[in-house]
């Protein structure tokens, strides 16, 4: 018998990341220009990294607070007051192994077996799969597509709620959509969930990356304080700290000690070093971020102005995270398009296909790079494109 057969199903059944296995086929080519994965091309700044060397070198690599160390809540609720103009006390504030774990922590906390979670497709994979290895089930809705833009249907989201659906998971901006919702649109989905006392599960990641200037609407904009929603979050894009893998959830105090066991059974808590890290990100980095924001939006202007050009993608540039989704003429199989564009022209992407429903047809590039970069890389898909 074979071992793996006598394993876990939920766990055998995880799928492969898409995305994963095209970065695998082609990682380390020469001359390789990588935008299938969500970072961009700067190592985590100095002053970042400066603060978790001193907090290492000082000895602080003891067990700490498992909801996080009191000075990176204080700093989360004042990161949150200046850029979303909510006062939030550090209650609300929960730090986590990456916005990956937070997601994992809050599904964990909201779901039981068999119960379903509805998501809004093309997705992250990350999500989908996280319900289901908890024994959840993942229900998709796809995002309407026309014209290069992507649109919510309230009409379609309602429709796939059942009396065994538990909550909504919104991500907006969206990977790898670009999908942007407007705060009617926010406030529209959260009538629906008080409706059918479901959660929320907001992931707003890329909140800060909204091109037409400030930020994106948040649930924050439009929520009362018993509103049942969580939000997950991570350190990843904003300050170059993918590799860092540190996270938080804002969630209700009440939650507290639910959320605080969850972590203690799954890591005991983030070191404390690396939190140290991330209270220099929030306390130092709104400069930081500002321009990692400007240095996307040039790239995306070039990506996808040279892409529309070419009369045989069908896109518009995203209002908001740092994606292009494309659809190629003539790509009728995402998976063997990203690993033959990564053979012919050295630029790897990440297939539609990995993003669920909807997304089969398309490609995802990241624009979160040097604008030259970006541009080496327009003129070698434009190549490719026009001469399929």
């Amino acid at each position: 018998m074979s071992i793996v057969k006598s394993l876990s199903p939920r766990a055998i059944a995880a799928p492969e990341s898409g995305i994963v296995e095209v970065v695998n086929y082609a990682r380390g080519r020469e001359g390789l220009l990588p935008l299938w994965v969500g970072e961009g091309d700067l190592p985590t700044p100095d002053f970042i990294s400066r603060a978790a060397m001193e907090a290492l070198a000082a000895g602080e690599t003891f067990y700490t607070w498992q909801r996080g160390i009191p000075e990176l809540r204080r700093a989360l609720s004042d990161y949150y007051h200046r850029h979303f103009a909510v006062r939030l006390p550090a209650e609300h504030f929960y730090v986590t192994g990456s916005g990956m774990q937070a997601i994992q922590i809050c599904v964990q906390a909201l779901t039981s077996p068999g119960d379903e979670f509805v998501y809004l497709t093309p997705a992250w994979p990350n999500i989908a799969a996280a319900l289901e290895i908890a024994g959840a089930r993942s229900v998709g809705v796809p995002l309407q597509f026309e014209g290069g833009k992507w649109t919510v249907d309230l009409g379609r989201v309602e429709a796939a709620i059942t009396p065994g659906t538990r909550g909504i998971f919104i991500n907006t901006p969206s990977n790898p959509t670009g999908w942007t919702a407007t705060k009617k649109d926010l406030g529209d989905i959260l009538a629906l969930a008080r409706k059918h006392d479901l959660w929320i599960m907001a992931d707003e990641i890329y909140a800060r990356y909204y091109f037409a200037g400030g930020r994106a609407a948040s649930f924050l904009d439009v929520m009362e304080p018993d509103d049942k929603i969580v939000f997950v979050n991570s350190f990843s894009k904003n300050w170059s700290m993918t590799g860092w893998r540190v996270g938080w959830i804002v969630a209700p105090p009440e939650m507290g000690q639910v959320l605080e066991n969850l972590i203690q059974y799954s890591t005991s808590g983030v070191a404390q070093f690396m939190q140290k890290g991330a209270v220099a990100a929030l306390d130092q980095g709104d400069d930081f971020v500002a321009a990692n924001i400007a240095k996307a939006a040039r790239s995306r202007d070039i990506l996808c102005d040279a892409l529309i050009a070419t009369n045989r993608v069908e896109t518009l540039k995203p209002d908001g995270a740092i994606y292009a989704f494309l659809k190629i003429d003539g790509v009728a199989d995402s998976r063997s398009a990203a690993i033959d564009i990564v053979d012919k022209t050295g630029v790897g992407l990440a297939p539609g296909a990995a993003f669920g429903a909807g997304g089969e047809l398309f490609l995802r590039a990241c624009f979160l790079r040097d604008p030259a970069q970006v541009a080496i890389a327009a003129e070698r898909l434009c190549d490719y494109i026009v001469k399929r």
